[in-house]
């Protein structure tokens, strides 16, 4: 991994004190409002931010620290956002309960597609088959909408009880998501190749954390999970029984809002409500280094490193 590298690494967080920054990059953002989600483009070009009401899309190349795209006028906070693998399709997920999927080609303040669902959407991910997206609210409910067919089906691991994230890991076997109580549940997946829509099997699940459960993660080689939490840890699994490798806990940490995982799968990446953000040995929990200079909570971070 290119962590020494750093023309070939980009860091990116933000959080409540309105700023993006970068670390090991040659330029800062900064708009005033709060950075709910951030996440760069597959090609590097480009990085987007949701906050209050907009998202916005700036150059990563370019020093200018006005947006190339703006998208404003929305009702809420729009709490997630993800990158189609081509770069050319952008999709959200909002506090208005709808997931919208927008063409950056066009630039238009018109979203191309939306899937409207009961509760607010806290966490959208979009299947590796790149035709399907995990969408979960927060009355429990997890969607999985064909994109192909505009078909839905719905899972409630726990009614009423909120789905914070949801992922997919890369080799298309495992669903996770985390929840509100601090559960975890991974469901195995079939199918999803071509136009055959995912099949989902019954869930395994286990109490990842003591409270309020907030991200969850596959590392890119499929064999770890990461989940994060109000209770000021970040925890691995092993995907092969989900049986814990390493707590990330520093001291004065308080809760982690973010994580992400190098290209390696040696390293991750984390954002929390102590201002700091982490660099982490997977294999041993020791903290790499720490990235501070953010005066109040991080709450998201975008992380692509050399092997990207």
């Amino acid at each position: 991994m290119g962590i020494d590298n750093r023309e070939q690494v980009i860091l990116a967080t933000g959080g409540y004190d309105h700023t993006i920054r970068f670390w090991q990059a040659h330029s800062g953002i900064c708009h005033r409002t709060q950075v709910n989600a951030l996440e760069i483009t597959p090609d590097r070009q480009l990085i987007a931010a949701t906050g209050y009401q907009n998202i916005r899309v700036y150059d990563l190349n370019s020093i200018n620290p006005n947006p190339v795209i703006k998208y404003e006028g929305l009702s809420k906070n729009v709490t997630s956002l993800q990158f189609h693998e081509d770069g050319k399709w952008m999709i959200t997920g909002g506090e208005d309960s709808i997931a919208r999927i927008w063409d950056l080609r066009s630039r238009s303040q018109k979203c191309q597609r939306l899937f409207q669902v009961s509760a607010p959407v806290n966490c959208i991910r979009l299947h590796p088959n790149q035709g399907e997206l995990v969408v979960g609210d927060q009355n429990g409910t997890i969607h999985i909408w064909d994109l192909n067919t505009d078909n839905a089906e719905q899972i409630t691991p726990d009614i009423d009880t909120s789905i914070q994230s949801v992922d997919v890991d890369p080799e298309r076997n495992y669903l996770a998501a985390v929840n509100s109580k601090g559960t975890c549940y991974v469901w195995g997946l079939k199918g999803g190749v071509g136009k055959e829509s995912t099949q989902v099997n019954s869930p395994r699940n286990f109490q990842a954390h003591k409270r309020y459960a907030l991200k969850c993660k596959f590392s890119p080689d499929s064999t770890l999970l990461v989940t994060t939490s109000a209770d000021q840890t970040a925890k691995i699994w092993k995907t092969v029984d989900f049986s814990l490798v390493t707590e990330l806990k520093a001291p004065n940490q308080r809760w982690v809002w973010d994580v992400a995982f190098s290209a390696d799968s040696q390293y991750a990446v984390t954002a929390s409500s102590d201002n700091f953000a982490r660099l982490w040995s997977v294999e041993t929990g020791e903290v790499k280094r720490e990235y501070s200079g953010h005066q109040k909570a991080l709450t998201c971070l975008a992380f692509h490193d050399s092997l990207i």
